[in-house]
Protein backbone atom coordinates (compact mmCIF):
# COMPACT_ATOMS: atom_id res chain seq x y z
CA UNK A 1 0.00 0.00 0.00
CA UNK A 2 3.09 2.51 1.34
CA UNK A 3 4.52 1.74 -2.50
CA UNK A 4 1.08 2.17 -4.35
CA UNK A 5 0.82 6.18 -2.51
CA UNK A 6 4.37 6.40 -3.38
CA UNK A 7 4.08 5.82 -6.88
CA UNK A 8 0.68 7.75 -7.00
CA UNK A 9 2.31 10.59 -5.24
CA UNK A 10 5.36 10.80 -7.70
CA UNK A 11 2.46 10.72 -10.44
CA UNK A 12 1.02 14.04 -9.17
CA UNK A 13 4.36 15.33 -9.13
CA UNK A 14 5.38 14.74 -12.43
CA UNK A 15 1.76 15.66 -13.77
CA UNK A 16 2.07 19.27 -11.40
CA UNK A 17 5.55 19.80 -13.11
CA UNK A 18 4.03 19.59 -16.62
CA UNK A 19 1.22 21.65 -15.75
CA UNK A 20 3.38 24.34 -14.65
CA UNK A 21 5.68 24.08 -17.71
CA UNK A 22 2.68 24.55 -19.83
CA UNK A 23 1.20 27.41 -17.93
CA UNK A 24 3.98 29.24 -17.48
CA UNK A 25 1.49 32.25 -18.41
CA UNK A 26 -0.99 31.19 -15.78
CA UNK A 27 2.10 31.40 -13.19
CA UNK A 28 3.51 34.87 -14.62
CA UNK A 29 -0.54 35.96 -13.97
CA UNK A 30 -0.47 34.84 -10.50
CA UNK A 31 3.01 36.21 -9.83
CA UNK A 32 1.48 39.49 -10.94
CA UNK A 33 -1.53 39.61 -9.05
CA UNK A 34 0.03 38.73 -6.18
CA UNK A 35 2.89 41.78 -6.94
CA UNK A 36 -0.28 44.40 -7.58
CA UNK A 37 -1.96 42.68 -4.09
CA UNK A 38 1.05 43.23 -2.18
CA UNK A 39 1.08 47.44 -3.31
CA UNK A 40 -2.46 47.65 -2.68
CA UNK A 41 -1.82 45.88 0.93
CA UNK A 42 1.27 48.31 1.55
CA UNK A 43 -0.78 51.19 0.34
CA UNK A 44 -4.08 50.22 2.46
CA UNK A 45 -2.29 49.09 6.09
CA UNK A 46 0.49 51.27 5.68
CA UNK A 47 3.03 49.16 5.62
CA UNK A 48 5.68 51.58 4.24
CA UNK A 49 4.36 54.18 6.03
CA UNK A 50 6.04 55.63 9.37
CA UNK A 51 2.76 56.92 10.13
CA UNK A 52 -1.11 57.51 9.11
CA UNK A 53 -0.93 58.85 5.41
CA UNK A 54 -4.03 61.13 5.37
CA UNK A 55 -6.23 62.25 2.50
CA UNK A 56 -9.59 63.82 1.47
CA UNK A 57 -11.21 64.16 -1.78
CA UNK A 58 -14.84 64.39 -0.93
CA UNK A 59 -17.00 63.62 -4.03
CA UNK A 60 -19.03 66.28 -5.51
CA UNK A 61 -22.50 66.17 -4.42
CA UNK A 62 -24.75 65.40 -7.53
CA UNK A 63 -27.00 68.87 -7.62
CA UNK A 64 -24.21 70.82 -7.29
CA UNK A 65 -22.19 69.19 -9.99
CA UNK A 66 -25.85 69.56 -12.25
CA UNK A 67 -26.29 73.32 -11.19
CA UNK A 68 -22.69 74.31 -12.14
CA UNK A 69 -22.92 72.10 -15.73
CA UNK A 70 -26.20 74.85 -16.13
CA UNK A 71 -24.07 77.61 -14.88
CA UNK A 72 -21.81 76.67 -17.73
CA UNK A 73 -24.27 75.69 -20.05
CA UNK A 74 -26.23 79.31 -19.75
CA UNK A 75 -22.96 81.25 -19.87
CA UNK A 76 -22.25 80.02 -22.94
CA UNK A 77 -25.23 80.38 -24.75
CA UNK A 78 -25.21 84.15 -23.87
CA UNK A 79 -21.51 84.08 -24.85
CA UNK A 80 -22.70 83.18 -28.78
CA UNK A 81 -25.76 85.65 -28.06
CA UNK A 82 -23.26 88.67 -27.44
CA UNK A 83 -21.00 87.14 -30.05
CA UNK A 84 -23.91 87.58 -32.72
CA UNK A 85 -24.69 91.21 -31.20
CA UNK A 86 -21.18 92.19 -31.66
CA UNK A 87 -20.61 90.77 -35.28
CA UNK A 88 -23.94 92.90 -35.93
CA UNK A 89 -22.55 96.05 -34.08
CA UNK A 90 -25.73 95.89 -31.85
CA UNK A 91 -23.26 95.56 -28.64
CA UNK A 92 -21.02 98.63 -27.83
CA UNK A 93 -18.20 96.57 -26.48
CA UNK A 94 -15.74 97.00 -29.83
CA UNK A 95 -12.93 95.40 -27.58
CA UNK A 96 -13.86 91.83 -27.71
CA UNK A 97 -13.96 92.46 -31.86
CA UNK A 98 -11.54 91.79 -34.57
CA UNK A 99 -9.60 95.10 -35.50
CA UNK A 100 -10.59 95.88 -39.09
CA UNK A 101 -7.30 95.94 -40.04
CA UNK A 102 -6.89 91.93 -38.76
CA UNK A 103 -9.92 90.80 -40.36
CA UNK A 104 -8.15 89.08 -43.16
CA UNK A 105 -5.31 87.56 -40.42
CA UNK A 106 -5.48 84.34 -39.50
CA UNK A 107 -6.92 84.00 -35.79
CA UNK A 108 -3.84 84.20 -33.63
CA UNK A 109 -6.09 82.08 -31.14
CA UNK A 110 -8.13 78.53 -31.19
CA UNK A 111 -11.45 79.74 -31.56
CA UNK A 112 -12.84 78.09 -28.24
CA UNK A 113 -10.16 79.93 -26.05
CA UNK A 114 -10.74 82.94 -28.05
CA UNK A 115 -14.66 82.43 -27.21
CA UNK A 116 -14.00 81.41 -23.42
CA UNK A 117 -11.66 84.55 -23.11
CA UNK A 118 -14.09 86.78 -24.36
CA UNK A 119 -17.27 85.44 -22.77
CA UNK A 120 -16.40 83.84 -19.62
CA UNK A 121 -13.29 85.03 -18.41
CA UNK A 122 -13.52 88.12 -18.68
CA UNK A 123 -16.46 88.59 -16.07
CA UNK A 124 -14.25 87.33 -13.41
CA UNK A 125 -10.79 89.28 -14.40
CA UNK A 126 -10.28 91.54 -11.84
CA UNK A 127 -10.26 88.77 -9.57
CA UNK A 128 -6.32 88.16 -11.01
CA UNK A 129 -3.34 90.11 -11.98
CA UNK A 130 -3.86 92.62 -8.83
CA UNK A 131 -0.88 94.48 -8.42
CA UNK A 132 0.55 94.74 -4.89
CA UNK A 133 2.27 97.05 -3.09
CA UNK A 134 4.09 96.15 -0.24
CA UNK A 135 6.11 92.60 0.33
CA UNK A 136 4.20 89.57 -0.24
CA UNK A 137 3.91 89.07 3.60
CA UNK A 138 1.57 87.88 6.02
CA UNK A 139 -0.05 91.00 5.34
CA UNK A 140 -0.03 93.01 2.02
CA UNK A 141 -1.45 96.20 0.33
CA UNK A 142 -3.18 96.16 -2.73
CA UNK A 143 -3.79 98.78 -5.30
CA UNK A 144 -7.07 99.57 -6.10
CA UNK A 145 -8.53 99.09 -9.26
CA UNK A 146 -11.85 100.19 -11.04
CA UNK A 147 -12.87 99.09 -15.01
CA UNK A 148 -15.67 100.75 -17.17
CA UNK A 149 -15.73 97.99 -19.60
CA UNK A 150 -16.19 94.92 -18.17
CA UNK A 151 -12.82 94.04 -17.16
CA UNK A 152 -11.48 94.63 -20.41
CA UNK A 153 -9.15 97.34 -19.26
CA UNK A 154 -8.51 98.73 -15.58
CA UNK A 155 -7.69 102.19 -14.47
CA UNK A 156 -6.28 103.18 -10.70
CA UNK A 157 -7.81 104.74 -8.39
CA UNK A 158 -4.87 105.98 -6.74
CA UNK A 159 -6.48 104.27 -3.11
CA UNK A 160 -4.13 101.66 -1.82
CA UNK A 161 -6.24 98.53 0.58
CA UNK A 162 -4.02 98.72 3.68
CA UNK A 163 -3.23 95.64 5.52
CA UNK A 164 -5.01 92.86 3.33
CA UNK A 165 -4.28 89.48 4.85
CA UNK A 166 -2.33 87.19 2.34
CA UNK A 167 -3.66 83.91 2.41
CA UNK A 168 -2.45 83.38 -1.42
CA UNK A 169 1.38 83.37 -1.76
CA UNK A 170 3.71 80.33 -1.86
CA UNK A 171 5.18 82.25 1.13
CA UNK A 172 5.77 79.08 3.34
CA UNK A 173 8.21 79.88 6.02
CA UNK A 174 7.82 83.85 5.79
CA UNK A 175 11.52 84.45 4.22
CA UNK A 176 9.51 87.06 1.80
CA UNK A 177 10.29 90.04 4.01
CA UNK A 178 12.60 93.59 3.72
CA UNK A 179 13.92 93.41 7.81
CA UNK A 180 16.05 90.71 8.84
CA UNK A 181 19.25 88.33 8.53
CA UNK A 182 18.22 87.82 4.83
CA UNK A 183 17.34 91.11 3.60
CA UNK A 184 20.64 92.67 5.37
CA UNK A 185 22.92 89.89 4.01
CA UNK A 186 21.49 90.30 0.40
CA UNK A 187 22.07 94.49 0.58
CA UNK A 188 25.32 93.50 1.41
CA UNK A 189 26.20 91.57 -1.13
CA UNK A 190 24.76 93.66 -3.64
CA UNK A 191 27.41 96.25 -2.33
CA UNK A 192 30.06 94.06 -3.00
CA UNK A 193 28.96 92.53 -6.72
CA UNK A 194 25.97 93.82 -7.73
CA UNK A 195 22.73 92.91 -8.59
CA UNK A 196 23.68 91.14 -12.75
CA UNK A 197 26.03 88.82 -13.50
CA UNK A 198 25.29 89.36 -17.05
CA UNK A 199 27.44 86.18 -18.48
CA UNK A 200 26.41 82.39 -17.93
CA UNK A 201 28.14 80.25 -15.77
CA UNK A 202 30.60 78.37 -17.78
CA UNK A 203 32.14 81.92 -19.04
CA UNK A 204 32.63 84.89 -16.29
CA UNK A 205 29.04 84.40 -14.69
CA UNK A 206 30.70 82.01 -12.07
CA UNK A 207 31.06 83.48 -8.58
CA UNK A 208 32.08 82.35 -5.19
CA UNK A 209 28.75 82.37 -3.59
CA UNK A 210 27.34 80.27 -6.53
CA UNK A 211 29.44 77.02 -5.33
CA UNK A 212 28.46 77.77 -1.82
CA UNK A 213 25.40 77.62 -2.08
CA UNK A 214 25.06 74.48 -4.39
CA UNK A 215 27.60 73.17 -1.93
CA UNK A 216 25.22 74.72 1.19
CA UNK A 217 21.80 73.16 -0.88
CA UNK A 218 23.78 69.36 -1.64
CA UNK A 219 24.26 69.48 2.28
CA UNK A 220 20.68 70.45 3.20
CA UNK A 221 19.11 67.39 1.20
CA UNK A 222 21.90 64.42 2.20
CA UNK A 223 23.27 64.13 -1.44
CA UNK A 224 26.40 64.09 -2.86
CA UNK A 225 26.03 67.77 -5.30
CA UNK A 226 23.58 69.94 -6.43
CA UNK A 227 23.23 72.53 -8.96
CA UNK A 228 21.13 75.78 -9.64
CA UNK A 229 19.28 77.50 -12.17
CA UNK A 230 18.07 80.98 -12.17
CA UNK A 231 14.14 79.83 -13.17
CA UNK A 232 11.87 77.31 -11.35
CA UNK A 233 10.27 76.31 -14.35
CA UNK A 234 12.61 76.07 -16.90
CA UNK A 235 14.56 73.95 -14.61
CA UNK A 236 12.04 71.11 -15.21
CA UNK A 237 11.53 72.26 -19.18
CA UNK A 238 15.03 72.04 -19.45
CA UNK A 239 16.38 69.58 -17.85
CA UNK A 240 14.32 66.93 -18.57
CA UNK A 241 15.47 66.97 -22.11
CA UNK A 242 18.55 66.34 -20.93
CA UNK A 243 17.99 63.46 -19.22
CA UNK A 244 15.43 61.81 -21.38
CA UNK A 245 14.95 61.38 -25.54
CA UNK A 246 13.79 59.04 -28.18
CA UNK A 247 13.36 55.57 -27.06
CA UNK A 248 12.84 56.18 -23.17
CA UNK A 249 9.64 56.17 -21.64
CA UNK A 250 8.44 59.04 -19.21
CA UNK A 251 5.62 58.08 -17.03
CA UNK A 252 4.37 61.39 -15.60
CA UNK A 253 1.39 61.83 -12.83
CA UNK A 254 -1.80 63.46 -14.81
CA UNK A 255 -1.80 65.98 -12.23
CA UNK A 256 1.83 67.23 -13.04
CA UNK A 257 2.65 70.87 -13.23
CA UNK A 258 2.77 72.28 -16.87
CA UNK A 259 6.85 72.98 -16.37
CA UNK A 260 7.22 69.11 -16.33
CA UNK A 261 4.61 68.57 -18.63
CA UNK A 262 6.47 70.58 -21.36
CA UNK A 263 9.92 69.23 -20.36
CA UNK A 264 8.68 65.88 -21.42
CA UNK A 265 7.00 66.91 -24.74
CA UNK A 266 10.42 68.82 -25.34
CA UNK A 267 13.04 65.60 -24.69
CA UNK A 268 10.92 63.44 -27.57
CA UNK A 269 10.59 60.37 -25.35
CA UNK A 270 7.67 58.47 -25.52
CA UNK A 271 4.83 59.84 -22.76
CA UNK A 272 2.46 57.92 -21.00
CA UNK A 273 0.31 59.61 -18.22
CA UNK A 274 -0.97 57.36 -14.78
CA UNK A 275 -3.99 58.37 -12.55
CA UNK A 276 -3.04 60.95 -10.13
CA UNK A 277 -1.36 59.11 -7.15
CA UNK A 278 -2.37 55.62 -8.10
CA UNK A 279 0.12 53.14 -7.29
CA UNK A 280 -1.96 50.12 -8.98
CA UNK A 281 -2.10 52.71 -12.69
CA UNK A 282 1.56 53.31 -12.38
CA UNK A 283 2.60 49.87 -11.55
CA UNK A 284 0.18 48.57 -14.66
CA UNK A 285 2.29 51.03 -16.79
CA UNK A 286 5.74 49.85 -15.39
CA UNK A 287 4.80 46.13 -15.86
CA UNK A 288 3.32 47.15 -19.34
CA UNK A 289 6.28 48.71 -20.41
CA UNK A 290 8.80 45.83 -19.31
CA UNK A 291 6.37 43.11 -20.76
CA UNK A 292 5.90 45.12 -24.38
CA UNK A 293 8.87 47.18 -24.83
CA UNK A 294 9.07 49.87 -27.60
CA UNK A 295 6.30 50.19 -30.22
CA UNK A 296 7.00 48.01 -33.31
CA UNK A 297 9.85 47.60 -32.67
CA UNK A 298 9.26 45.72 -29.08
CA UNK A 299 13.21 46.34 -27.73
CA UNK A 300 13.61 47.17 -24.23
CA UNK A 301 13.30 51.21 -23.22
CA UNK A 302 16.29 52.95 -22.83
CA UNK A 303 15.12 54.16 -19.72
CA UNK A 304 12.03 54.55 -18.04
CA UNK A 305 11.40 57.80 -16.00
CA UNK A 306 9.11 58.04 -13.00
CA UNK A 307 7.89 61.77 -12.88
CA UNK A 308 6.11 62.92 -9.39
CA UNK A 309 5.76 66.24 -7.74
CA UNK A 310 5.64 66.69 -3.60
CA UNK A 311 2.94 68.46 -3.27
CA UNK A 312 0.30 69.28 -5.80
CA UNK A 313 -0.05 72.78 -5.80
CA UNK A 314 -3.84 72.57 -7.42
CA UNK A 315 -5.01 69.41 -5.36
CA UNK A 316 -3.13 70.22 -2.15
CA UNK A 317 -2.13 66.16 -2.05
CA UNK A 318 1.31 64.73 -1.19
CA UNK A 319 3.16 62.22 -3.52
CA UNK A 320 2.71 58.41 -2.18
CA UNK A 321 6.50 58.45 -2.20
CA UNK A 322 7.21 55.44 -0.07
CA UNK A 323 5.13 53.17 -2.64
CA UNK A 324 6.63 54.89 -5.38
CA UNK A 325 10.29 54.36 -4.74
CA UNK A 326 8.91 50.28 -3.57
CA UNK A 327 8.11 50.17 -7.75
CA UNK A 328 10.72 51.61 -8.83
CA UNK A 329 13.10 49.71 -7.00
CA UNK A 330 10.92 46.76 -8.48
CA UNK A 331 10.71 48.00 -12.13
CA UNK A 332 14.18 49.03 -12.25
CA UNK A 333 13.10 53.07 -13.29
CA UNK A 334 14.65 56.25 -12.13
CA UNK A 335 12.71 58.21 -10.42
CA UNK A 336 12.11 62.28 -10.83
CA UNK A 337 10.97 64.13 -8.04
CA UNK A 338 9.81 67.91 -7.74
CA UNK A 339 9.68 69.56 -5.03
CA UNK A 340 9.01 72.78 -5.84
CA UNK A 341 6.17 72.89 -2.92
CA UNK A 342 7.29 70.28 -0.78
CA UNK A 343 11.29 71.61 -0.25
CA UNK A 344 11.15 73.64 3.48
CA UNK A 345 7.57 73.17 3.88
CA UNK A 346 7.53 69.44 4.68
CA UNK A 347 9.20 67.54 7.06
CA UNK A 348 10.51 67.70 10.51
CA UNK A 349 13.74 69.30 9.64
CA UNK A 350 12.26 71.36 6.42
CA UNK A 351 13.77 69.47 3.87
CA UNK A 352 10.86 68.16 2.11
CA UNK A 353 8.62 64.70 1.05
CA UNK A 354 11.55 62.67 2.21
CA UNK A 355 12.21 63.99 5.07
CA UNK A 356 8.71 64.17 5.76
CA UNK A 357 7.82 60.14 5.28
CA UNK A 358 11.85 59.18 7.06
CA UNK A 359 13.15 57.91 3.90
CA UNK A 360 16.99 57.64 2.05
CA UNK A 361 17.71 61.11 -0.42
CA UNK A 362 19.25 58.17 -2.54
CA UNK A 363 16.58 56.80 -3.17
CA UNK A 364 15.56 59.10 -5.31
CA UNK A 365 17.83 59.73 -8.51
CA UNK A 366 16.79 63.50 -9.42
CA UNK A 367 15.80 65.66 -6.55
CA UNK A 368 14.42 69.06 -8.25
CA UNK A 369 13.33 72.24 -6.35
CA UNK A 370 13.07 75.62 -6.39
CA UNK A 371 13.60 78.64 -4.26
CA UNK A 372 10.77 80.83 -4.97
CA UNK A 373 8.67 79.73 -2.34
CA UNK A 374 9.90 78.84 1.28
CA UNK A 375 13.06 80.23 0.53
CA UNK A 376 11.47 83.67 -0.77
CA UNK A 377 14.04 84.14 -3.47
CA UNK A 378 14.02 82.72 -7.41
CA UNK A 379 15.26 80.04 -8.91
CA UNK A 380 15.92 76.25 -8.78
CA UNK A 381 17.99 73.08 -8.03
CA UNK A 382 18.75 69.64 -9.36
CA UNK A 383 20.02 67.43 -7.15
CA UNK A 384 21.48 63.71 -6.30
CA UNK A 385 25.01 61.93 -7.28
CA UNK A 386 27.99 64.16 -8.68
CA UNK A 387 28.07 62.21 -12.00
CA UNK A 388 24.18 63.34 -12.95
CA UNK A 389 24.88 66.73 -12.13
CA UNK A 390 28.76 66.89 -13.88
CA UNK A 391 26.44 65.65 -16.70
CA UNK A 392 24.02 68.55 -16.52
CA UNK A 393 26.57 71.18 -16.37
CA UNK A 394 28.04 70.28 -20.09
CA UNK A 395 24.53 69.46 -21.44
CA UNK A 396 21.71 70.91 -19.90
CA UNK A 397 20.31 73.88 -22.36
CA UNK A 398 19.51 76.20 -18.94
CA UNK A 399 23.28 76.05 -17.44
CA UNK A 400 24.94 76.30 -21.14
CA UNK A 401 23.08 79.42 -22.34
CA UNK A 402 21.30 80.83 -19.17
CA UNK A 403 22.15 83.97 -17.25
CA UNK A 404 23.60 82.73 -13.58
CA UNK A 405 21.68 84.12 -10.47
CA UNK A 406 21.71 87.49 -9.61
CA UNK A 407 23.88 87.40 -6.35
CA UNK A 408 21.43 88.87 -3.95
CA UNK A 409 19.07 86.78 -4.57
CA UNK A 410 21.72 84.20 -4.06
CA UNK A 411 22.31 85.53 -0.69
CA UNK A 412 18.90 85.22 -0.14
CA UNK A 413 19.01 81.68 -0.34
CA UNK A 414 21.80 80.86 1.32
CA UNK A 415 20.99 82.80 4.50
CA UNK A 416 17.14 81.53 4.96
CA UNK A 417 18.84 77.99 4.15
CA UNK A 418 21.29 78.33 6.72
CA UNK A 419 18.46 79.56 9.26
CA UNK A 420 16.28 76.62 8.45
CA UNK A 421 19.54 74.19 9.05
CA UNK A 422 20.26 75.95 12.08
CA UNK A 423 23.20 77.14 11.57
CA UNK A 424 23.22 80.77 11.68
CA UNK A 425 22.97 79.57 15.57
CA UNK A 426 19.55 80.23 16.49
CA UNK A 427 16.12 78.33 16.34
CA UNK A 428 14.34 80.87 14.22
CA UNK A 429 14.15 78.10 11.44
CA UNK A 430 13.36 75.13 13.10
CA UNK A 431 10.45 77.21 14.40
CA UNK A 432 8.98 78.28 11.26
CA UNK A 433 8.68 75.03 10.14
CA UNK A 434 6.99 73.93 13.31
CA UNK A 435 4.54 76.97 13.51
CA UNK A 436 3.88 76.28 9.60
CA UNK A 437 2.80 72.51 10.52
CA UNK A 438 0.71 73.85 13.18
CA UNK A 439 -0.79 76.54 11.30
CA UNK A 440 -1.70 74.03 8.69
CA UNK A 441 -3.22 71.58 10.88
CA UNK A 442 -5.37 74.34 12.15
CA UNK A 443 -6.07 75.93 9.24
CA UNK A 444 -7.56 72.45 7.47
CA UNK A 445 -9.48 71.19 10.74
CA UNK A 446 -11.59 74.73 11.33
CA UNK A 447 -12.86 74.31 7.95
CA UNK A 448 -14.10 70.42 7.73
CA UNK A 449 -15.87 71.67 10.83
CA UNK A 450 -17.36 74.61 9.28
CA UNK A 451 -19.02 71.88 6.77
CA UNK A 452 -16.72 73.15 3.52
CA UNK A 453 -15.27 70.84 1.55
CA UNK A 454 -11.37 70.31 1.22
CA UNK A 455 -8.79 68.78 -1.29
CA UNK A 456 -5.90 67.09 -0.54
CA UNK A 457 -3.29 65.67 2.70
CA UNK A 458 -3.87 66.77 6.28
CA UNK A 459 -0.22 67.62 6.38
CA UNK A 460 -0.17 69.85 3.10
CA UNK A 461 -0.31 73.98 3.35
CA UNK A 462 -2.06 73.88 -0.44
CA UNK A 463 -5.53 74.22 0.93
CA UNK A 464 -8.19 73.72 -1.76
CA UNK A 465 -11.67 75.05 -0.65
CA UNK A 466 -14.02 73.74 -3.50
CA UNK A 467 -16.47 76.15 -4.87
CA UNK A 468 -17.38 74.42 -7.93
CA UNK A 469 -20.18 76.78 -9.67
CA UNK A 470 -18.33 79.59 -12.19
CA UNK A 471 -20.42 82.47 -10.67
CA UNK A 472 -19.09 81.93 -7.14
CA UNK A 473 -15.55 81.72 -8.18
CA UNK A 474 -15.45 85.82 -9.21
CA UNK A 475 -18.34 86.24 -5.84
CA UNK A 476 -15.96 84.74 -3.64
CA UNK A 477 -12.37 86.66 -4.23
CA UNK A 478 -14.49 89.69 -4.17
CA UNK A 479 -16.46 89.19 -1.01
CA UNK A 480 -13.04 88.11 0.88
CA UNK A 481 -11.41 91.28 -0.49
CA UNK A 482 -14.20 93.50 0.45
CA UNK A 483 -13.17 92.23 4.23
CA UNK A 484 -9.58 92.40 3.65
CA UNK A 485 -8.69 88.94 2.77
CA UNK A 486 -6.47 87.91 -0.24
CA UNK A 487 -7.35 85.15 -1.65
CA UNK A 488 -6.36 83.06 -4.98
CA UNK A 489 -9.55 81.74 -6.79
CA UNK A 490 -9.14 79.09 -9.36
CA UNK A 491 -11.44 77.73 -12.55
CA UNK A 492 -11.73 76.20 -15.73
CA UNK A 493 -9.03 75.45 -17.88
CA UNK A 494 -6.97 75.09 -14.68
CA UNK A 495 -9.33 72.91 -13.19
CA UNK A 496 -11.76 70.34 -14.04
CA UNK A 497 -15.23 71.93 -15.21
CA UNK A 498 -16.76 71.17 -12.11
CA UNK A 499 -14.28 71.44 -9.58
CA UNK A 500 -13.77 75.20 -9.50
CA UNK A 501 -11.76 76.16 -6.30
CA UNK A 502 -10.23 78.69 -3.71
CA UNK A 503 -6.42 77.64 -2.97
CA UNK A 504 -5.08 79.15 0.18
CA UNK A 505 -1.30 78.64 1.20
CA UNK A 506 -0.79 78.81 4.86
CA UNK A 507 2.59 80.27 5.92
CA UNK A 508 4.34 80.19 9.13
CA UNK A 509 4.07 83.76 9.06
CA UNK A 510 0.34 83.59 10.16
CA UNK A 511 -0.09 83.94 13.61
CA UNK A 512 -3.45 82.22 15.00
CA UNK A 513 -5.29 86.15 15.48
CA UNK A 514 -4.99 85.84 11.78
CA UNK A 515 -5.79 82.46 11.15
CA UNK A 516 -9.15 83.12 13.52
CA UNK A 517 -10.06 86.19 11.59
CA UNK A 518 -9.74 84.64 8.02
CA UNK A 519 -11.36 81.45 9.09
CA UNK A 520 -14.20 84.00 10.62
CA UNK A 521 -14.24 85.84 7.79
CA UNK A 522 -14.67 82.30 4.90
CA UNK A 523 -17.64 80.95 6.91
CA UNK A 524 -19.18 84.38 6.95
CA UNK A 525 -19.00 84.44 3.18
CA UNK A 526 -19.94 80.96 2.89
CA UNK A 527 -22.79 81.32 4.65
CA UNK A 528 -23.30 84.16 2.58
CA UNK A 529 -22.82 82.40 -0.94
CA UNK A 530 -23.89 78.95 0.18
CA UNK A 531 -20.35 77.51 -0.05
CA UNK A 532 -20.37 74.57 3.06
CA UNK A 533 -21.46 71.57 0.93
CA UNK A 534 -19.84 69.18 2.31
CA UNK A 535 -21.90 66.18 3.83
CA UNK A 536 -19.55 65.18 6.37
CA UNK A 537 -19.77 67.70 9.31
CA UNK A 538 -17.49 67.24 11.72
CA UNK A 539 -18.04 68.56 15.11
CA UNK A 540 -15.35 70.98 16.40
CA UNK A 541 -13.12 69.12 19.02
CA UNK A 542 -12.43 70.61 22.63
CA UNK A 543 -9.96 73.36 22.85
CA UNK A 544 -6.50 72.85 23.32
CA UNK A 545 -3.29 74.57 23.02
CA UNK A 546 -2.39 76.22 19.38
CA UNK A 547 1.20 74.49 19.76
CA UNK A 548 0.47 71.45 20.51
CA UNK A 549 2.91 68.77 18.25
CA UNK A 550 1.20 68.56 15.05
CA UNK A 551 2.77 65.11 14.67
CA UNK A 552 0.56 63.82 17.84
CA UNK A 553 -2.26 66.04 16.26
CA UNK A 554 -2.58 63.89 13.44
CA UNK A 555 -2.00 60.40 15.22
CA UNK A 556 -5.20 62.10 16.92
Amino acid sequence: ASADCSSCTCQQIVFLCVFVYNNMFVCLFFYICFSVFQVHLASCYGGLYGRPFIESFEETPMLVAVLTYMGYGILTIFGYLRDFLRHWQIEKCSIAREKENQKDFVPLYQDFENFYTRNLYMRIRDNWNRPICSVPGAKMDLMERTSRDYNWTFEYTDRVVQDVINLGSYNYLGFAENTGPCADSACEVTMKYGVGVTSTRQEIGNLDRHEEMEKLVAKFLGVESAMAFGMGFATNSMNIPALAGKGCLILSDELNHASLVLGARLSGSTIRVFKHNNMQSLEKLLREAIVHGQPRTHRPWKKILIVVEGIYSMEGSIVRLPEVIALKKRYRAYLYLDEAHSIGALGPKGRGVVDYFGLDPCDVDVMMGTFTKSFGAAGGYIAGKRELIEYLRSHSHSAVYATSMSPPVVEQIITSMKCIMGEDGTTIGCKRVRQLADNTVYFRKRLREMGFITYGNNDSPVVPMMLYMPAKIGAFGREMLKRNIGVVVVGFPATPIIESRARFCISAAHTKDMLDRALSVISEVGDLLQLKYSRHRIQPSPARPFDDNVYEDIDD
